[in-house]
């Protein structure tokens, strides 16, 4: 026995049945034994001159000896279209071309096994090294792996002829339809037939077709004569060498050395069985972290980071409600809105953050991170599928739509980009707003226009909010920090070199909002070792305020 595999390393084989137009939409399946031995062939002569003819020949006739059958993968038919210049008409005439080709897995072996054919440990050895550099089957882009199977691999039985009993049906074998040639008998149920052109052994390597016959004179006076010339076109000078584009000058109908086989082939051979979807794991991980890269003419400043999260906070739960309304009622997120059914804030940060940040350093806000500690469910991973853009109201934005591009999802171990990284130095990317107001009256009254004591306020602000929003920290025993304020030698307070704390939008688009009013400044953060983000704290930390970043991409 002989068998070759063949793998299609993109998925696709591309070849269309000859006598067929390509824009018919025919593909040619299985591969045609005439395609192979000249694919071989081609192989041969290009990358292994060396070898000789008297070598590869009765290899060669081996395999033209008889039909061979195949055991096909699961496959589907596809194709693409392409308008092509065609000058007929004139410089802008195009015409549309149709390639339709074979879907495979690139892992699936496509095996053609002649059961009755074998070879001596010399010829396969040659015939291994020519596959071994054949690297198309078919058009250029059907890019393949070819490789010589063992000589006692278990055959196919072939069909057997008879007159009137049917042949036997084909099983699957290793997940793939046999395909053989029909021999003279009915076609078994379920098949259908498909003309196969096949090498003819008695013509396909004569060289009647391929030999030009010119006339010479020679000798002179009474020996003078005219004799015969025959001169080789190919090397080597067999039919089935002819080009295809010499077999259309010459009107050939079909190629010289070839003939017609009729095969079966599975009737269903392009039904791809729908995959087993598996049922998520219960102790699998829920998605914790989304992020998006933010697309615009002219981007957002980073003082916009509030619009910009309520808007992303605003679509969300929009495409969320649509998805999940019932009898005409929308469906409502916890995790996005931070409320529960009876619209009361949910206790604890476990619901979502939306999180802008600019992480090239260029003042403008390029990427949004939306994260939840308690995780998302499905109909919350549909909505981020379908965000298209955002809009926040800001002047201009029609003409300079926010679009958005979903980057990724996963954990948060799996993410350690912008506010996700991890660090021992945080600084402020966003202004801290406290979460209590400043005592002006009493014995514990602060002083509210000294810049010393809005500091030391906001200091204790955050390292309560640390202990209630990061108790993680506290268990790892690294809540303590060193806390300094980041201000100018005026004690204004800066984010960077560029931003005062004022420049941000503070206020958020809900009546009785306050967060322009309250106290706000700018610090750094210094842990005893690394600790992973997001580090967002204080008012309206659920919407970029109060947001740190390590300290180098600031």
């Amino acid at each position: 026995m002989i068998a070759i595999s063949f793998k299609f390393l993109a998925g696709r084989y591309h070849a269309t049945p000859w006598g067929r137009h390509v824009n018919e939409g025919a593909v040619e399946w299985p591969p045609s034994p005439w395609r192979i031995l000249r694919a071989i062939i081609a192989a041969w002569k290009r990358t292994l001159p060396d070898i000789p003819e008297t070598d590869v020949k009765p290899i060669l006739e081996a395999l033209a000896k008889e039909p061979p059958e195949f055991v096909l993968p699961p496959a589907s038919t596809g194709h693409t279209r392409h308008y092509m210049p065609w000058f007929k008409k004139g410089p802008d005439d195009l015409t549309l071309v149709f390639d339709t080709f074979v879907a495979v897995s690139r892992n699936a072996e496509l095996l053609v096994r002649w059961p009755n054919a074998s070879l001596d440990e010399a010829q396969r050895v040659t015939l291994g090294r020519i596959l071994a550099n054949l690297n198309t089957l078919g058009r250029s882009e059907s890019w393949c792996e070819a490789m010589l199977g063992e000589p006692d691999g278990a055959g196919v039985s072939p069909v057997s002829s008879s007159n009137a009993t049917p042949c036997p049906d084909r099983t699957l074998e290793r997940q793939g339809k046999v395909s053989a040639p029909l021999a003279g008998c009915e076609p078994p149920p379920n098949t259908e037939l498909v003309r196969t052109l096949c090498p003819d052994p008695r013509s396909a390597f004569a060289d009647d077709c391929v030999v030009a016959v010119g006339k010479k004179t020679v000798g002179r006076g009474k020996k003078k004569q005219v004799i015969e010339v025959r001169s080789s076109i190919y090397d080597p000078s067999w039919n089935m060498c002819m080009e295809t584009l010499r077999l259309h000058d010459q009107k050939w109908s079909d190629p010289p050395g070839s003939r017609w086989v009729q095969y079966v082939r599975p009737r269903d051979c392009f039904k791809i069985e729908p995959r087993v979807r598996l049922s998520r794991a219960k102790d699998r991980p829920r998605i914790q972290v989304v992020r998006y890269a933010l697309d615009s003419t002219v981007l957002p400043l980073v003082t916009e980071t509030l619009p910009v999260a309520e808007a992303a906070r605003r679509a969300l739960m929009s495409i969320h409600g649509r998805r999940t309304a019932h009898d005409g009622i929308r469906g409502q997120s916890p995790i996005f809105s931070g409320k529960d059914e009876h619209g009361q804030p949910l206790a604890g940060h476990g619901h979502a953050y939306y999180l802008p940040t600019d992480e090239d350093g260029d003042g403008r806000l390029d990427h949004l991170t939306v994260f939840a500690r308690d995780g998302f469910g499905d109909a919350e991973r549909h909505a981020f599928d379908r965000l298209p853009l955002l809009r926040t109201g800001r002047e201009g934005e029609e003409r300079h739509p926010l679009r958005v591009l979903l980057l990724g999802m996963g954990t948060l171990n799996e993410y350690h980009a912008g506010p996700l990284a991890r660090s021992a130095v945080w600084i402020s990317a966003t202004p801290y707003i406290a979460t209590r107001y400043a005592k002006t009256r009493g014995r514990q009254r602060i002083d509210i226009g000294s810049p010393e004591a809005r500091a030391a306020f906001l200091k204790g602000d955050i390292l309560a909010q640390l202990a209630a929003v990061r108790p993680d920290l506290a268990v790892e025993n690294v809540s303590a920090a060193d806390i300094s304020p980041l201000w100018d030698d005026n004690h204004v307070f800066r984010i960077g070199a560029r931003w005062r704390t004022i420049q941000f939008k503070r206020f958020r688009r809900k009546a009785g909002d306050d967060g322009g009013r309250r106290v706000a400044g700018a610090f750094r953060l210094d842990f005893h070792r690394p600790v992973s983000g997001p580090i967002a704290l204080g008012w309206s930390s659920h919407f970029g305020m109060g947001l740190f970043a390590q300290e180098s991409t600031t």
